[in-house]
């Protein structure tokens, strides 16, 4: 498993086990080694380093105004990067396509 396939380099790609999201030509590959996913934890749903806080949590608090600085101070265990990744993999989820892929 490289950073990003070849095959279909049309496609906007997220690979869970690399964590990586990689755009056409390898133009964009961003590293969301922080962004996880647990069917065990918050229903599967993408978390902040296996932890209990979602990426829609982060993402909630930012739309409703709070400050990088506010959600540190609620949440301690955080970090700075947490919140950029958070809101990448948002906004990546945000302008994905799914393609059906046609098997002959």
């Amino acid at each position: 498993m490289g950073m990003c396939s070849s095959a279909f380099p049309f496609l906007l790609r997220f690979y869970r086990r690399n964590r990586y999201i990689c755009k056409r030509n390898h133009q964009l590959c961003m590293n969301l080694n922080r962004i996880t996913f647990d069917p065990n934890v918050m229903g599967g749903k993408p978390c902040i380093r296996g932890m209990r806080v979602t990426v829609g949590t982060i993402v909630g608090l930012l739309a409703t105004g709070r400050s990088n600085d506010e959600i540190i101070e609620a949440y301690p265990y955080l970090e700075m990067e947490d919140l950029r990744q958070a809101l990448s993999y948002a906004a990546w989820r945000a302008e994905e396509v799914d393609i059906p892929v046609v098997f002959s």
